[in-house]
């Protein structure tokens, strides 16, 4: 009796194509193009929440925030509240009526009163939006508010619809 050791060409095909599967599988779980955009918005939580609080100290020392326009960063630079202007994030503009530096947008107005500001950016994870109660609908912002003291996501009608002044109720 001849017995020959191996496996068959049909035992090694199918193999290769259950790894293959287990590989795709895999590659849909990782999706490098969410992690990236997931790092990207850390990095807009921070630099939103650093210019935020340097607006806030912008107020203090001159009781008055920075004019609303491309240059309102370089004037709290100037100031010495942060030590340079943030590079550049993303293409996405700023909506109309609040002021971009670098992709960094800004706003400022009063409630009941008191001045207050507010820097935004528009966020790219889809993590992000799925925070938002309709997210086929709306878009998630990284928002700083001066009047509430702390950041968090906002959520909007669409990506040139700017988050509100008095912003209270930040997503989580």
């Amino acid at each position: 009796m001849n017995l020959k050791k191996g496996f068959t060409l049909i035992e090694l095909l199918i193999v290769i194509a259950i790894l293959g599967v287990m590989a795709v599988v895999a590659l849909l779980a990782i999706d490098p193009v969410e992690q990236l955009a997931r790092t990207r918005d850390a990095g807009r939580a921070s630099t939103v929440s650093q210019l935020g609080r340097a607006l806030s100290a912008f107020y203090t020392n001159s009781s008055a925030y920075p004019t609303q326009n491309n240059t309102w960063v370089t004037a709290i630079v100037t100031s010495g509240e942060v030590s340079t202007v943030p590079t550049q994030i993303g293409t996405a503009g700023c909506p109309a009526g609040s002021a971009a530096q670098n992709g960094w947008c800004y706003t400022t107005g009063t409630v009941s009163g008191t001045p207050q500001a507010i820097v935004f950016a528009l966020t790219e994870s889809k993590r992000n939006d799925n925070l938002c109660a309709t997210p086929a609908t709306q878009v998630a912002w990284q928002v700083y508010s001066t009047a509430a003291g702390r950041g968090g996501i906002v959520c909007t009608a669409n990506a040139t619809t700017a988050p509100a002044n008095g912003v209270t109720a930040f997503q989580n």
